[in-house]
């Protein structure tokens, strides 16, 4: 009979505890709405963050408890907004697209490099020893580690070796941003169409003898510009962009192109009397 009383024991305790993850459950029971699995089924999965939220799946729950509207996805299309819209029986909202925004239109066809660069073809090392060769202290390495960071094939290298922006597939992730040791990208509304392409604080002549297309301080794009919606500090056009900059009069008569107007579909455009570059290949270098 002994030999039974630890088995009693045992069977007690069994209940016990069973007994009490029973009550746990039901006490610490977090109801999730099912909707959020559909909801998110109907997203992109880019997980890029654009929407402000660290996933989709976040995104989804703010969706379902009705703090976000779905035209705050700008990576999903009209159809995937409209048809979660339709299923949560909420208004579609509307939120503009960001993208991304390179502030250098130097390639290797108009500027000169100092020296020669000779090591792992990344833009973080190559900035590291000398600050890579080029010229333009300021100015775009073309190693393409934007590109390589980008998880959207949104970001392609030109035969100049400058980084070019598919605004289609952009999704303002900034990881560009972060991986350019130039600090070159920043992310802007797809509205803002007036761009100054140029970091470069240096003015007049010291521009032009590395880069041909680097700012020179002239000033002309802010004398033209409606409402002083472009001022000049420390050698570079500063765009105020809550004014209006809808016009293409301040790039007309930039001599160098390094103010632009941005169209989604041709690429940069450049001024009347900004000099044209026909160059095809690489630029005298500045170094024997």
């Amino acid at each position: 009979m002994t030999f039974l009383v630890p088995i009693v024991a045992l069977g007690l305790l069994t209940l016990v505890l069973a007994g009490l993850i029973v009550i746990a459950y039901k006490k610490l029971y977090v109801y999730e709405d099912p909707r959020i699995d559909l909801v998110e089924n109907m997203l992109p999965h880019a997980n890029c963050g654009a929407c402000g939220f660290p996933g989709c799946r976040p995104f989804a729950e703010a969706l379902v408890s009705g703090k976000v509207l779905p035209g705050k996805c700008t990576v999903s299309n009209d159809e995937g907004r409209m048809a979660i819209a339709t299923f949560l029986g909420v208004a579609l909202g509307a939120e503009e697209k960001i993208v991304a925004r390179l502030a250098c239109g130097g390639g290797i066809n108009v500027t000169i490099n100092r020296a020669k660069y000779n090591g792992i073809d990344t833009c973080q090392a190559a900035t590291l020893v000398g600050g890579g060769g080029k010229a333009c202290s300021w100015g775009c390495l073309g190693y393409g580690d934007c590109a390589v960071v980008c998880d959207f094939d949104a970001i392609t290298m030109d035969a100049f070796d400058i980084p070019v922006v598919d605004v289609n597939k952009c999704t303002a992730c900034g990881d560009c941003v972060e991986a350019c040791p130039k600090g070159l990208f920043t992310l802007h509304p797809i509205s803002h169409k007036l761009w100054v392409a140029c970091k470069s604080l240096e003015a007049g002549d010291e521009v032009l003898n590395v880069c041909e297309v680097g700012c020179t301080a002239c000033g002309k794009c802010a004398m033209d510009a409606e409402g002083n919606s472009i001022s000049m500090i420390k050698n570079l056009p500063v765009i105020d962009y809550t004014k209006l900059h809808n016009t293409l009069d301040p790039i007309q008569r930039c001599p160098t192109g390094a103010i632009v107007w941005l169209d989604d579909k041709s690429g940069p455009i450049k001024g009347k009397e900004s000099k044209k570059i026909i160059r095809k290949g690489h630029k005298n270098m500045g170094y024997s």
